[in-house]
C-alpha cells in the first residue's frame, strides 16, 4: 500500500474514534443499549477474524470494514443534515469523503484479490 493510502486509513481510524467519542459519551439509557449492540457488532467482527489467516483473514477483515466505514459514512451524513455546530459539518464532510474513498478502494480489493 503506498504512503497516501496508509495516511488516508489512519486519518479515518482517528475520525472514527473521535466520532465515536462524540457519540457515545452523551447517551443516556436507552441509548446505552444501541452503544452496547454496536459494541457486540464491533466484537462479533473480531471474532470473525480469530483464528483466521492469509486470504480468509484479509477477506474478512475487508468484507466487516465495509460495513463499519459505511455506518460511519450514514452517521456522519444524518450529523451533517442536522448539525448547526461548524466544527462537527467539517468533521462529517471528512468522515464522509475520507472514508467513502476507503470503501470503494476496498471494494475494488475484494474484486481483485478474490472475484
Amino acid at each position: 500500500m503506498n504512503q497516501k493510502n496508509s495516511i488516508i486509513g489512519i486519518v479515518g481510524i482517528i475520525i472514527g474514534i473521535v466520532l465515536g467519542f462524540f457519540f457515545f459519551s452523551g447517551y443516556n439509557n436507552a441509548d446505552m443499549t444501541k452503544s452496547h449492540d454496536m459494541h457486540s457488532t464491533m466484537t462479533d467482527m473480531t471474532a470473525r477474524m480469530q483464528g483466521k489467516t492469509g486470504d480468509e483473514l484479509d477477506k474478512i477483515f475487508l468484507e466487516d470494514m465495509i460495513v463499519h466505514h459505511q455506518g460511519a459514512v450514514d452517521m456522519a451524513v444524518v450529523l451533517q443534515e442536522n448539525t448547526t455546530r461548524p466544527e462537527l459539518q467539517n468533521m462529517a464532510n471528512d468522515i464522509i469523503s475520507v472514508q467513502t474513498e476507503e470503501i470503494r478502494m476496498m471494494h475494488e480489493w475484494l474484486d481483485t484479490w478474490f472475484q
